[in-house]
């Protein structure tokens, strides 16, 4: 018979193990995504991780079971992986920081080194939550003509339990009280199923759920770090963990992936930055007209960008497309994100430009996010899509953030757009270590011949930095493979691009 003795049934525990294991899994990925990105190398590391995390966990927990055939022992084992889950969000800050700090240095060492340790914390609850079904047979089965009919029933309610904790995680605890909170409250519920199967149970079941309540409680914010700048606005939004931080001087910048990538700057008192978005300013004057007159800006961030377009070319219609709403909300309130004829659209930039039925004369994307970059901004079709919203003579700026010293994205990109735009119609500007801009037109007059036309017309301010980016523009680099919707390797690229720069730096000295 089913052990209830002096506890919650077997199967509420297996029921919430089983939710626990998938919700954990996808708090996980969660928790990769604001550093690593969302892509399929992420998951599938992180769905890898938990398998072989539960794999070990059945072999261990089978072994164990017959050791100790008793719900004190099972029980001992659920609350330590509660343990284990709450600590997690905590503990897993410092290596995923290391980890992202590596990737900038390209110390591939410590970037190894930092991911193996995030898979190790994560694994380590959830192996222990493994080791619970085979333990959950073994102390229901009383006969051996049931046994099969009771490990039938327990593995369909933890599957049912997984299930449930799938879309428990991704469609109410992450969206409404954020990744960390969420493994705090599957934490919390194997806690509670747990405690009353053990001997001590007095003194836990008072001590470790209030514990966790008080950690559900903390807020978010007492965790983050800013350095010596001052964070004055945070959020957990649905996309990722933001925040806006402010220095002594007044200056305020938005950073995402916890502070290793910066997507908007506002300086008080100019609307130059002394950074790659004043190449982004500029360059839309490369095209036929000498103002444009439409610009589509794709992944708008808080718009440093757009506010600078919209002062220096106040007739230009802007439309500044941005995923995550809460940035652009904060951009009004802190980044003065304003223009006399900006339109911002809270939407995916591909699916959002496909319903566009305005003709740009410049498309802007800044939607590039290392270390990995959305696959379908990087194809043939997209870029053909693009094309067909340009207006003649019309150009693609794009920002493409790469590895220190590395072209191999850079190459694949201008191929690609070189597939849709004409083999003579790809220009790049390596304007930063980091950053190069690749431009595409549909115009026969080369961006730089343009630009250089238009200094005279720009204000005085602009024409030092467009005179040094019509400088800088050259055709782009060749050697790259195309893209497309249905081959896209922007993963396998980034990971191989990390490692040869790696070993270039390794066999420098």
């Amino acid at each position: 018979m089913t052990a209830r003795r002096n506890g919650p049934p077997i199967e509420a525990v297996v029921f919430v193990v089983g939710a626990a294991s998938l919700g954990a899994e996808i708090a996980a990925a969660r928790l990769l995504a604001p550093w690593f990105g969302a892509s399929t190398i992420v998951w599938a590391n992180t769905i890898a991780t938990v398998l072989v995390a539960l794999s070990v966990g059945y072999a261990l927990g089978g072994r164990m079971a017959d050791r100790d055939p008793t719900p004190a022992g099972l029980a001992r084992i659920v609350l330590i992986a509660a343990v284990l889950l709450a600590i997690v969000p905590f503990i897993s800050g410092p290596f995923l920081r290391i980890s992202v700090d590596a990737l900038e240095s390209v110390n591939a060492g410590a970037f190894l080194g930092s991911l193996i340790a995030v898979s190790v914390l994560i694994a380590a609850p959830v192996l222990l939550l493994g080791m619970v079904s085979p333990y959950a047979i073994r102390l229901t089965v009383d006969t051996v003509d049931r046994a099969g009919q009771v490990a039938g029933r327990l593995y369909a309610i933890s599957t049912i339990g997984s299930l449930t904790g799938v879309f428990l995680a991704a469609l109410l605890l992450i969206p409404v009280v954020g990744s960390r909170r969420t493994f705090l409250v599957f934490a919390l519920g194997l806690a509670l199923v747990s405690i009353p199967w053990l001997r001590t149970r007095r003194l836990a079941a008072t001590a470790m759920p209030v514990a966790m309540i008080g950690l559900i409680a903390l807020p978010v914010g007492t965790l983050k770090a800013a350095g010596g700048d001052r964070v004055i606005w945070e959020r957990e939004t649905e996309y990722q963990y933001a925040r806006v931080v402010e220095d002594d001087e007044g200056e305020r910048r938005l950073e995402l992936n916890e502070g290793q990538a910066v997507h908007s700057v506002y300086r008080p008192g100019t609307y130059l930055t002394g950074n790659y978005w004043d190449e982004l300013l500029v360059l839309p004057f490369a095209g036929a007209r000498p103002s444009p007159r439409k610009v589509a800006i794709l992944g708008n961030a808080a718009g440093t960008t757009a506010r600078a377009l919209g002062h220096y070319a106040p007739q230009t219609l802007i439309d500044g497309v941005e995923i995550d709403g809460e940035i652009t909300e904060v951009g009004k309130e802190l980044f003065d994100l304003r223009a006399p004829r900006l339109r911002t659209h809270t939407a995916d930039a591909r699916p959002w430009l496909r319903r566009a039925d305005d003709r740009y004369d410049a498309v802007i994307i800044d939607a590039y996010r290392q270390p990995y970059i959305p696959f379908y901004l990087a194809t043939k079709e997209f870029f053909e899509l693009v094309r067909e919203r340009l207006e003649p003579g019309g150009l693609v700026i794009i920002n493409v953030g790469h590895p220190a010293n590395s072209q191999a994205l850079e190459k694949v990109l201008a191929a690609t757009m070189r597939s849709a735009f004409g083999q003579d119609r790809v220009w790049r500007d390596p304007s930063q270590r980091v950053n190069t801009m690749l431009v595409a037109t549909t115009a026969a007059t080369p961006p730089a011949r343009a630009l250089r036309s238009q200094l005279l017309t720009l204000p005085d301010d602009l024409r030092p930095i467009a005179a040094a980016s019509a400088r800088r523009l050259e055709p782009a680099l060749r050697g790259g493979r195309v893209y497309t919707d249905d081959v896209a390797p922007v993963e396998w690229l980034v990971d191989a691009s990390i490692v040869d720069v790696a070993a270039d730096g390794e066999g420098g000295g």
